[in-house]
């Protein structure tokens, strides 16, 4: 079946339906505040990077999120949190310097489409977007959609392992792996979340009767609760993998 990409600047009434794709695809305690809080920022500054995949029938079954940043190419230099990467952006671009590279945010498929290989459809459809614009390389800050299995493993003994084939053993990683993805840094505090004990039980279905490390279902690493001072503290790990692109002339369109 084929596929076409909309991009927000070309289909602005995409911009709502964003919102419910995001509310689905994330777990309920993963709600950081600070990111949440400059999201919207990129469909206002970067509408040409952010789009919907529609199908033959003209449904949207996936969006795919991503922002324009400036990159000396050093994995040292990537940013450490996601809000740390839409800021830095953004101030960029109020102030005029261009962008070098690409960073995905978000490749989400309507649970309704899955099984059809719609997710790396979406980071080709960033490759594009990134050569087109005349950037050097397309990067993504990787949720490793399995690693919740294994929330005492840390992040980096996690990635490298490996299936017989030698194909990551994370299914997400795994897709950008055989895109040609390499991973280039562990960004060790990618996500981060507090909020009240009474909240996290909210969020979780979970009770928390007294301070400690929880293992919560579906986080990366364990929940720190401290009933004395009422907080529950996360902190998510995510991997940066680095795809190349070519450089192409800006009116070159595919």
């Amino acid at each position: 079946m084929s596929y076409t990409a909309r991009t927000l600047a070309e289909h602005p009434a995409l911009r709502p339906r964003f919102r419910g794709f995001h509310d689905r695809a994330w777990p309920a305690f993963l709600q950081d505040t600070e990111v949440n809080a400059v999201f919207g920022l990129i469909y206002e500054r970067f509408p040409e990077f952010q789009f919907g995949l529609f199908d033959g029938a003209g449904r949207l079954v996936a969006i795919g999120n991503s922002i324009p940043f400036r990159w000396d190419g050093r994995p040292a230099s990537l940013p450490a949190r996601i809000v740390d990467l839409i800021t830095g952006a953004v101030r960029a671009h109020q102030r005029g310097r261009p962008p070098t590279a690409l960073s995905a945010l978000a490749a989400i498929v309507d649970p309704r489409f899955r099984g059809r290989d719609l997710s790396r459809r979406v980071i080709l459809t960033m490759r594009r977007l990134a050569e087109r614009h005349r950037l050097t390389a397309l990067v993504a800050p990787v949720r490793p959609t399995a690693k919740g299995r294994y929330p005492l493993t840390p992040m980096a003994d996690y990635v490298a392992w490996r299936r017989p084939d030698g194909a990551p053993l994370d299914p997400w990683l795994r897709v950008h792996w055989r895109l040609g993805a390499r991973v280039v840094r562990i960004a060790p505090r990618a996500m981060a979340v507090t909020a009240t004990v009474v909240e996290w039980e909210a969020r979780t279905g979970l009770r928390f009767p007294e301070s400690g490390r929880y293992v919560v279902p579906g986080a990366f690493s364990p929940v720190t609760i401290d009933r004395r001072r009422n907080r529950g503290c996360y902190v998510e790990a995510n991997v940066w993998m680095r795809h190349s692109v070519r450089r192409t002339a800006p009116s070159a369109r595919r």
